[in-house]
Parts: structure tokens; C-alpha cells; sequence
């Protein structure tokens, strides 16, 4: 009776303490894994993942990993739900990538007003990225919206020179829509381009590696060309 009545209290105390328990599992697994592979990067965050006795760990700010609860694997790799399809690895790291809409430095943006511009989006692009000369195309069937664009040449010093050269034209919006739609390259006499290295560094500090990277009013975050449903249907939930 002893031993049962022992049983239940740790079986109530682990009920009552879930965040004690959790902090145990955190530092068993942060102990085990340096001490097995002190070769990868220090461990941000260790949390329980959707997938029943699977732990994420995150590094560097935004990259995942798993493992189970002794530490004795570790995987890299998307986690998709098969229910919804949905990629929950991917969706994650744009979480932790989220930004506050608020923040981005506007005044190094070419703003681009359509209809009553209600709505707001900010993109990075290079002016050489062939999905973001697409992305742009199928952008003019969207209505009612203010997008901010950053230049963001990182494809070479060709995409710097262009980003240069459509920064310094008498009027920015036209210069880029000119080249983007149409690849009609503006001559300019040149003027003050730090803006355009402004967005550069930026853009690495929160990690946008690729372009076009969009970011929505509420913070979220999209990266790549994706289709104008989706689109319309971020602009319009997006809350800021």
C-alpha cells in the first residue's frame, strides 16, 4: 500500500508540475547532446514537437531540429502533418522569422499604391530574379494594397547596378515596373545608394536568404513566388 500510495503522489506531482518535468527533459536532452555531438551549433530552444515523444530543437536563430527524449537521435528534416498536409516544420521557422510589420525601415522602400491601398505587404527582390519578375506580373491583379519594395540585390553586382540605378531614377515605382515588366534598364547620373546596402543588411540579419521574401501586416512571413489566392487571402487576414 506504501509503494502504491508513493506511485500516485509522483504520479500527481508529474499532473501538477508539467513545467518542472519539461524543464528536466530540456536540460537532459541540452547535457546529453553536448557531450555527444559538441560539434553543432548551441541550442537555442528545446520543445516538445507535434509528433508525440519527438522534441524540436532550434539553433542558429531558425534552424530545426528533432530528437527524442534521451538525445539518442537526431534528425533533420520537414514535419508534415498528413491530415492537413501541412508542412509544421516549415510553418514554424516562419513563425520564429516573423517580424513586426512596424519595424521594417520604410524609408528605404519604393512604395507602390494600388486602388485605395488599405491593405500592406512589403517585398524583397532582386531585379534579376527570374520568380520575382513572375511574382511581380501576377502581382497587378492585386487591388486595394501598399507594397513596399526593398530592393534586395544579392544575386551578384549586375542585380547591385540595377538596384542602384532604379533607386536613383526621378521616379522609383515606374523605374522598377519598367524593368520588371518590361526590361527597360533606367539610365540614371547616380545619387545616394546607401539605401540599397541598407536593405542588404538587413535583409541577412533576419536571415532572408532567397527572393522574393514577402512580409504581411500582421508579421507574417512568405518566402518565394507563391500563387495570388494565397495572396489575397494572407492580405485580407493579416491584422497588424
Amino acid at each position: 500500500m506504501r509503494h502504491l500510495q508513493m506511485f500516485i503522489a509522483l504520479l500527481l506531482s508529474s499532473l501538477l508540475l508539467p513545467s518542472a518535468w519539461a524543464q528536466g527533459e530540456e536540460a537532459f536532452i541540452r547535457k546529453t547532446l553536448k557531450e555527444r555531438m559538441p560539434q553543432i551549433s548551441p541550442i537555442d530552444e528545446v520543445k516538445r514537437a507535434p509528433m508525440a515523444g519527438l522534441f524540436e530543437l532550434r539553433v542558429d536563430g531558425s534552424e530545426i531540429f528533432y530528437t527524442d527524449a534521451g538525445g539518442n537521435f537526431l534528425l533533420q528534416g520537414r514535419l508534415i502533418d498528413t491530415k492537413t498536409q501541412r508542412d509544421l516544420t516549415e510553418e514554424r521557422i516562419q513563425k520564429i522569422l516573423a517580424v513586426d510589420f512596424k519595424s521594417l525601415p520604410f524609408k528605404d522602400a519604393i512604395v507602390m499604391v494600388r486602388g485605395k491601398g488599405e491593405r500592406k505587404m512589403a517585398m524583397f527582390e532582386d531585379p534579376n530574379c527570374g520568380y520575382c519578375k513572375r511574382f511581380e506580373r501576377d502581382l497587378q491583379s492585386i487591388d486595394n494594397v501598399t507594397v513596399y519594395l526593398f530592393v534586395y540585390p544579392i544575386l551578384g553586382k549586375d542585380s547591385v547596378d540595377k538596384s542602384k540605378a532604379i533607386w536613383c531614377a526621378k521616379d522609383q515605382a515606374k523605374a522598377w515596373q519598367d524593368y520588371m515588366l518590361r526590361d527597360q534598364v533606367p539610365t540614371t547620373s547616380g545619387c545616394d545608394t546607401a539605401a540599397v546596402k541598407r536593405n542588404v543588411d538587413f535583409g541577412q540579419k533576419q536571415k532572408i536568404s532567397g527572393t522574393p521574401t514577402t512580409f504581411f501586416a500582421d508579421g507574417t512571413r512568405v518566402s518565394g513566388a507563391v500563387d495570388m489566392a494565397q495572396i489575397e487571402k494572407l492580405l485580407s487576414s493579416a491584422k497588424p
